[in-house]
């Protein structure tokens, strides 16, 4: 079974999408990949998603990424004495260490790493940005004096965001590592870690991870914009969560970080995925907006690797509608005649290195010469990684003994994944890259195809062999 586009699908599971029925549903609907959200599922939830997720890919026989979301840091209010309080533009509102329920006057914020790090001048955002505070004077690190920018409402325990204020806490809570270890007792295949700051916050989950799943860091803070290159650099991928980020800073800016998120990740060679309220409208509707289209068909344009559904297949009514929907939007980009042109010139240059030139090359040669497909064999994912960096217009296998990494390279553009015995030999190679692009319905006999491995075989990080090579009448492989 093969798709029809290169981007990939992310589908959010969640109560409208537990049942495996309807994740069986939501896969044959274009789903690649299946986010867990840790802030709503327990760990006794986590194993029977994973198990029915697992228990699917048996069925169809492609392997499934599993992405697993940990909570982060969440920051709130304390509670009201007398329900919600409506803030005035101009008022004085206070944030104090007082346990005592709150009035119109003040509230009490439990975070003392907020009271001491939060600086005159600096804006406090009530529920996501409903009310906009900014702090006028500090009282010996016990209360925050604010003047309300914004009026609004608060209510007990909404969430607070400092757009201004780097907070000495790191993004993994004690929650977060429990969850961590649950999901990497279930084998998922991705880690995402919310509120990144700083370059050091992904230590401690790769620590704990050891590579037994790939660490993707999700950008919604401004202090992760001012780091981004440090970031992408100890990630395996990276999340634009267009929503916090919508929020922390102004939402005009938003657009050209993605662009720029987007393209420091494919200069790199690192997956980028595009989330938050892509098909929003569809939480509620059978059919999304003209405006919710064109955002999608943006990120395809772009050629990310990834775009994401939230509430939309998690929630909403009508979830296998949404993935169906942003599978066709993908597809019809895809197959536009501007598709291509547009693409192109993205192409960042080769990286100095044997894996770089080989994959570019292979890239190159495929579209010379209209092959088939591109078939790379690989055991750490590293040269299907560098295969979609290329964002060649010929489909890419990517041949691995790993099921592990076959899930992983699931999130990755335009990369089909099969699993497959080591090759032997030369001649070993060239018949299995003939092989798996018969078989996977890529080429007839006759045409030619591009396999791309590595001398000594099984060997992670040898890339530095290309072979042309005609499919035979049975599928097999012919120099």
């Amino acid at each position: 079974m093969k798709r029809n586009r290169r981007v990939k699908i992310l589908a959010t599971l969640g109560p409208a999408s537990s049942d495996p029925a309807v994740i069986e549903q939501l896969f044959m609907a274009g789903a690649d990949v299946f986010r867990i959200n840790m802030s709503h599922t327990d760990h006794a939830r986590l194993a029977t998603l994973v198990a029915d997720i697992r228990a699917v890919e048996a069925k169809i026989g492609r392997p499934i990424g599993i992405l697993a979301d940990l909570q982060g840091p969440k920051l709130r209010v304390g509670k009201f004495g007398s329900g919600p309080v409506d803030l005035a533009a101009g008022a004085t509102f206070v944030l104090d260490s007082d346990p005592t329920p709150g009035d119109v006057g003040r509230v009490h914020l439990p975070h003392p790493e907020i009271l001491a790090a939060v600086e005159v001048g600096h804006h406090l955002l009530i529920d996501d940005g409903k009310v906009k505070l900014r702090c006028i004077e500090k009282r010996d690190g016990t209360a925050i004096v604010a003047t309300v920018v914004v009026a609004g409402r608060i209510s007990d325990r909404k969430g607070v965001s400092l757009p201004d204020t780097d907070l000495p806490i790191g993004a993994l809570t004690e929650k977060d590592r429990n969850d961590l270890d649950a999901a990497l007792a279930q084998k998922v295949d991705w880690i995402a870690l919310s509120f990144v700051q700083r370059p050091e916050d992904l230590a401690e989950v790769r620590k704990i991870a050891k590579n037994r799943a790939g660490i993707m860091a999700k950008i919604e803070k401004p202090q992760a914009i001012e780091r981004l290159a440090e970031i992408i650099e100890l990630s395996d991928a990276i999340m634009v969560a267009r929503g916090d980020l919508g929020v922390e800073m102004p939402l005009e800016k938003v657009p050209s970080l993605q662009k720029q998120i987007n393209r420091a990740c494919r200069k790199v060679g690192k997956p980028v995925v595009i989330a938050t309220q892509m098909l929003e409208s569809m939480i509620t509707s059978p059919v999304p907006t003209r405006a919710e289209v064109s955002d999608v068909a943006i990120a395809v344009y772009e050629a990310a690797d990834a775009i994401m559904l939230s509430a939309e297949s998690a929630a909403g009514k009508y979830p296998v509608e949404a993935v169906r929907t942003m599978n066709s939007i993908a597809e019809a980009t895809e197959h536009d005649p501007t598709w291509r042109p547009i693409v192109a010139p993205q192409r960042p240059p080769p990286e100095a290195t044997g894996a770089d030139a080989i994959t570019s090359a292979a890239a190159s040669i495929g579209e010379t010469l209209n092959v088939a497909a591109m078939v790379c064999l690989t055991q750490s994912g590293s040269t299907g990684l560098r295969a979609a960096r290329e964002r060649p217009f010929v489909p890419v296998i990517a041949l691995t003994a790993s099921p592990a990494m076959a899930r992983r390279l699931a999130l990755v553009w335009g990369v089909h994944c099969v699993v497959a015995e080591d090759a032997r030999d030369v001649d070993d190679m060239v018949d299995r890259g003939c092989r798996a692009a018969f078989t996977q319905g890529f080429a007839r006999p006759g045409q030619r195809v591009v396999v791309v491995g590595g001398v000594p075989f099984g060997t992670p990080g040898s890339t530095n062999m290309l072979r042309i090579a005609f499919v035979g009448a049975d599928g097999s492989g012919a120099l």
